[in-house]
């Protein structure tokens, strides 16, 4: 069974795969890329990420549980297979 996430975005939105699940939700408004996940922690990312705004890719934060909660998913049952998270564009 595959055990690795991918991340990435699609505009406007943030994309958060699993096996056959596929997250979206609003990203900041300047983002223009995911480059890289620093930390995985059970449904919290560290990730370094390219904003419009500035030359260089910087820290950014994402707690998937309270959006797992929102959309009525169990964050324990989708999270615990989670083993990696590596950013991964088509």
């Amino acid at each position: 069974m595959d055990e690795k996430a991918f991340l990435s975005n699609d505009g406007q939105y943030t994309i958060f795969s699993f096996r056959d699940s596929r997250l979206k939700f609003i990203a900041p408004y300047s983002l223009e890329k995911y480059e890289s996940v620093v930390q995985w922690d059970n449904g919290y990312l560290v990730v370094m990420a390219k904003y419009a705004h500035n030359k260089e890719a910087e820290e950014e934060y994402i707690d998937l549980t309270p959006i797992l909660k929102s959309l009525y998913i169990n964050p324990k049952t989708f999270l615990t297979p989670i083993k990696s998270v590596e950013v991964k564009y088509a």
